[in-house]
């Protein structure tokens, strides 16, 4: 999802000493750390191993020993397919000068980068992904709010309490249970298609978990079972003890907490307010103030308390979700769960939950740690354990005894000094800047679904990429490097690939669909010719043959050993000015949504990529919905995400009409030979 703001024009610093022998040294170094940490991994395979032939049925980490490791691609084949994936967006000259700089880079440089590759993919569980995590989310110095947090939003039509303590009550009891259960691997193995086992390390770090930071990086620190949440609302933070008596909290007494803490109209502390703006900034200011201002007394007492959180819950004071009766219901919720006010958010977590008062949720997700069908594999449940386990009262309340005898919420305390607060200040105004850039456009397509798509016997995810081609060309009037985040999870340790949609056989459908001359027959071969090369680029990208993190692998290779290489500089500094994901539905034996068909989930999304570009997530709910997630900026005069919107919608229809010809014109046929042959029966 956001990982495409990141992977553009990053920068990095290494600090060797000395000659070309010591630069060898430092990337060899940085490949032994990769390896003991997988070799670590292996240890803990190994004991989850043991554990599993123990049992009767699959664990959750059951087939991690057996994943293959991701292969690294050969350098012919990577710059081969970026050559292709490029040619499409530059003009003669462009491509000629490219194909120059790739043509140099396989002569001169490549073959001493790709051997490193090769040894850290032997030594290593997973060549990419400890430098991706490091790279491109934790050495990114800008903030990390909108540019790299992402949100998933609650049910859409259905709100089962809305008595804001009592969801948030049962909702943090059903997270309680997920985490129990993902301590103890009792969930069922992730598989692709429901047959592929997939890695699952990042759910490793759900609970528990925060981002430190620091002045050149930050860390993630994750920690063992953590006993209490932080609450934060009107501008106090509260501790909340989550067992008693060795057993999890009832909902009806979380209920009871949360209810107190909505009910104390204590003021907050000077500072204290505005205080996880530090989290909304600038990465470098937060890492000094942290030190200066967080590193003793009761403001560390209190940064630990949040920072060893099980995770962090902000009780909101607006009504948020989605109301087809109330314009733009869907962009404000979006927006809040995106950015909030810049200080309601504890954005370091691992994530947010966000408790509204007409009872809707929904969570931001710090993304380093993971990525968004991560998260969504735990709302999934979490909702439906909600909704059709744990249930409320007839008058809204979660079940259960009320026990008046818990311990009340503690408030965190706070010393926060002038010259702290005034840091504050900046990086909340910084935030906030940011979070007024952003143009957000959330609607449901209904018109059809993954349904009818199939019934065209084409893909639903290519059908909705060239639609989107199709949209961004009407709307920009030029083609765009375009991002559609693909999952390599098939592979242990794996993260994401990205699909580059926008292909030479895109380009060309899209021509047609704009030329008024071209037949439907054209247009419909030209679609279903860009569509299987879609789907090809989509296997192609799950099975460990993509471009992109090779390139990017490539890049850090050079870095370090201090090789200058025109051509990866290029490739690495081109903007996306389309980025797209779709949010998977992956539980579907939670929740029979033929039978309870308002019991769905709106998806998630994140900020825009590009200064003038869009960010599009979408999710394809049952057979006959799609919600799109559309992000943008204010401040650049060529975008405008409701209009995108409109162009997307308008370019869904306009390919659906192609088959619907194709179909009119098939039954007409027949319809006519049927006459035909009834005059012959006379």
């Amino acid at each position: 999802m956001a990982e495409a703001h990141q992977a553009v024009g990053f920068q990095f610093t290494v600090h060797p000493d000395g000659v070309d022998i010591k630069l060898s040294q430092e990337v060899i170094k940085n490949i032994y750390l990769s390896g003991v940490t997988a070799w670590k991994k292996r240890a803990i395979l190994f004991k989850r191993l043991v554990k599993m032939f123990s049992g009767r049925r699959p664990l959750l980490y059951s087939f991690q020993a057996a994943l293959p490791r991701l292969p690294v691609p050969s350098v012919d084949d990577t710059i081969w397919r970026y050559l292709e994936s490029v040619r499409p967006l530059l003009d003669s000259e462009q491509y000629n000068q490219m194909e120059m700089l790739a043509h140099n880079f396989r002569e001169a440089e490549a073959a001493q980068l790709q051997r490193y590759l090769i040894f850290k993919s032997w030594w290593a569980t997973n060549y990419v992904s400890d430098w991706w995590e490091e790279y491109i989310y934790l050495r990114s110095r800008g903030p990390i709010m909108v540019n790299s947090n992402f949100y998933i939003m609650d049910l859409l039509y259905v709100t089962p309490t809305h008595r804001q303590a009592a969801r948030a009550g049962n909702v943090v009891h059903a997270l309680l249970q997920y985490r129990r259960k993902l301590e103890r691997g009792e969930h069922e193995p992730l598989r692709a298609l429901g047959t592929v086992p997939m890695c699952s390390t990042q759910m490793e770090r759900m609970f528990n978990t925060t981002r430190i930071p620091g002045i050149e990086t930050d860390i993630v620190q994750h920690l063992t079972d953590r006993k209490h949440l932080v609450v934060y609302h009107k501008g106090r933070f509260f501790q909340v003890w989550l067992y008693t008596g060795g057993r999890h909290l009832l909902p009806s007494e979380l209920e009871t907490q949360f209810q107190r803490i909505l009910n104390d109209t204590s003021e907050p502390q000077p500072g204290e307010l505005k205080l996880a703006a530090l989290t909304a900034g600038d990465r470098v200011p937060w890492a000094r103030a942290r030190v200066k201002h967080f590193s003793h007394g009761l403001n560390k007492t209190s940064l630990d308390a949040i920072e060893s959180a099980a995770f962090f819950l902000s009780l909101d004071e607006e009504p948020q979700g989605y109301d087809p009766s109330t314009a733009n219901s869907l962009d404000n919720y979006a927006k809040s769960l995106l950015h909030g006010k810049c200080y309601d958010r504890w954005f370091d977590k691992s994530f947010t939950l966000i408790s509204y008062p007409n009872g809707k949720i929904g969570v931001n997700v710090e993304h380093s740690w993971a990525d968004a069908p991560i998260v969504g594999h735990m709302l999934e449940y979490v909702l439906a354990t909600d909704c059709f386990h744990l249930g409320y009262t007839e008058e809204g309340h979660c079940k259960g005894d009320v026990n008046r005898g818990l311990p009340h919420p503690t408030r965190l305390q706070w010393q926060i000094s002038k010259e702290c607060q005034e840091v504050i200040e900046t990086s909340y105004l910084s935030a906030k800047q940011i979070a007024d850039d952003v143009d957000f456009h959330g609607y449901l397509f209904a018109d059809f679904g993954k349904g009818l798509i199939k019934k065209c016997r084409t893909s639903p995810d290519a059908f909705i990429q060239l639609a989107l081609q199709l949209a961004q060309f009407r709307d920009q009037g030029v083609f765009c490097l375009t991002y559609e985040s693909s999952m390599t999870r098939m592979f242990r340790d794996g993260r994401t690939e990205t699909v580059r949609s926008c292909t030479s056989e895109a380009v060309a459908f899209v021509m047609a669909m704009e030329d008024a001359s071209a037949t439907n027959a054209q247009r419909l071969a030209l679609f279903r010719k860009a569509a299987e090369k879609h789907q090809n680029m989509y296997r192609l990208a799950m099975t460990g043959s993509g471009i992109d993190r090779h390139l990017f692998c490539l890049y850090i290779v050079s870095k370090y050993l201090g090789v200058d290489s025109p051509f990866l500089k290029k490739v690495l500094s081109e903007p996306w000015k389309l980025s797209t994901s779709q949010t998977p539905q992956q539980q579907l034996n939670l929740v029979d949504i033929n039978k309870f068909p308002q019991y769905v989930g709106a998806g998630g999304g994140f900020g825009p990529v590009a200064d003038d570009g869009y960010g599009v997530s979408y999710i394809i709910i049952g057979e006959n919905l799609i919600t799109f997630h559309i992000s943008s900026k204010f401040s650049s005069p060529d975008t405008n995400s409701s209009r995108f919107g409109q162009r997307i919608q308008k370019a869904m229809t306009d390919i659906q009409t192609l088959f619907k010809l194709e179909n009119d014109k098939i039954n007409g046929h027949m319809k006519c030979v049927q006459v035909a042959n009834g005059k012959k029966h006379i």
